[in-house]
């Protein structure tokens, strides 16, 4: 988020990021730390929190393991689609969950892709809702 602000010039989040937006790109990502990470385009934002942990222990490297993560995982869709996109923050964001639950490397390097399955799982069930099926107000 530091890096949104140095480039937008401005501090409230949302308003940073439209005018980057407004600077060319069609997409950007917005990495929270521990308040997670944001997706905005034009048509709005989408949020995904961090995964709530009681062991975690160091989170250097957090940020890099998000980024390698999410990228690797559009690069195997080979698609850049907006929900790819939101798929991609869930992937980021369980690895990334489990880099701060070790110094350095170690659990990263113990990591197989049911473990971070299972986690885009626990995390997907804690943030998603069904629509509404009648007005509430």
């Amino acid at each position: 988020d530091e890096e949104a602000r140095q480039l937008s010039g401005v501090y409230p989040l949302p308003q940073a990021a439209r005018i980057i937006l407004g600077k060319g790109p069609k997409s950007i990502i917005i990495k929270r730390g521990e308040n997670g990470s944001m997706l905005v385009d034009h048509k709005g934002m989408f949020w995904v929190p961090a995964v709530p942990l009681n062991d975690a222990v160091d989170p250097t490297g957090a940020g890099d393991s998000f980024a390698g993560a999410m990228v690797g995982y559009l690069a195997a869709k080979g698609d850049l689609s907006p929900e790819s996109l939101r798929r991609a923050l869930y992937v980021g964001t369980a690895v990334a969950s489990f880099n701060v639950q070790a110094v350095g490397t170690a659990r990263l390097s113990r990591l197989t892709p049911h473990d971070v399955s299972h986690r885009v799982s626990e995390l997907t069930a804690m943030t998603h809702l069904e629509p509404l099926s009648r007005s509430i107000v």
